[in-house]
């Protein structure tokens, strides 16, 4: 009966470090694989953590789904965007530019977040005259860019402020009630956003405000748990980190 060779031991240690290194690469590429949402890297990205890189993710989520939501109540509402432009598009972008360039929105009078808000609401004998779609972009944007530390891009030396961020989700869900249920003083909803008729669904308003609400608890809670977590996070990384190699040493 013949017997197999054993390798020497050097020759051991070499088979199994190809092997971890050919396993280790496997990973890494599940690990790296792209999906459609995936961004290249950017230079500012290596001064934001983990969490600021969530917050920039959703805060530009957010901004989507508000800009979303301007298409639909200009296209729902035309003589809103007829107040401030020639044509829609024109209307969209003066918004934009107020809230990420500036200057401000004269007709708001600097009013942002809720003041602004309440603006696009405003009724009565001293009703309000300018856009009501622009005054709620830009009432929602600031709010939103309050809410992710004062800024349109975090990076370590900001944060999520908690208190902000569960502010700003109720007043989108005020302003979602209120878009629902606002009239003019003739009887007429003061601003059209949803539909549900023979035509069709048009639940736009409703899907991406509540998209917006949403994300704003889950970094509130997150902020929330940041400190509370704070020492159970250290205390976990040095057992992992010093302890651990420790016990791989023990014979078994």
């Amino acid at each position: 009966m013949s017997v197999s060779p054993v390798l020497p031991l050097a020759a051991r240690r070499t088979c199994l470090l190809a092997g971890a290194a050919s396993l280790l690469g496997l990973a890494g590429c599940a690990a790296t694989r792209s999906t459609e949402r995936a961004e290249p890297y950017a230079n500012q990205e290596w001064l934001q953590s983990g969490a600021n890189r969530i917050a920039n993710l959703s805060l530009r989520d957010n901004l989507q789904s508000i800009r979303r939501v301007q298409t639909t109540l200009y296209r729902r509402n035309p003589r809103e965007w007829r107040k401030s432009a020639a044509n829609v598009d024109d209307a969209s972008q003066r918004a934009w530019d107020a809230v990420l360039k500036g200057p401000d929105l004269p007709e708001l009078r600097g009013a942002t977040g809720i003041e602004a808000i309440r603006l696009a609401f405003e009724t009565g004998p001293q009703a309000y005259q300018g856009d009501r779609v622009a005054a709620l972009v830009v009432g929602w944007a600031s709010m939103l860019k309050q809410a992710n530390g004062g800024t349109w891009e975090q990076t370590m030396i900001d944060g999520v402020d908690a208190e902000n961020s569960y502010r700003a989700a109720r007043n989108f869900e005020i302003s979602l009630w209120l878009i629902s249920s606002k009239t003019a003083p003739d009887g007429q909803p003061l601003l059209l956003a949803t539909e549900i008729s023979e035509r069709g669904r048009n639940l736009v308003a409703d899907r991406e405000l509540s998209k917006v609400v949403a994300r704003l608890d889950l970094l509130a809670a997150q902020a929330d748990e940041k400190y509370r977590r704070a020492a159970l996070d250290f205390g976990q990384n040095w057992v992992m980190g010093v302890v651990m190699p420790f016990f791989t040493m023990l014979p078994k």
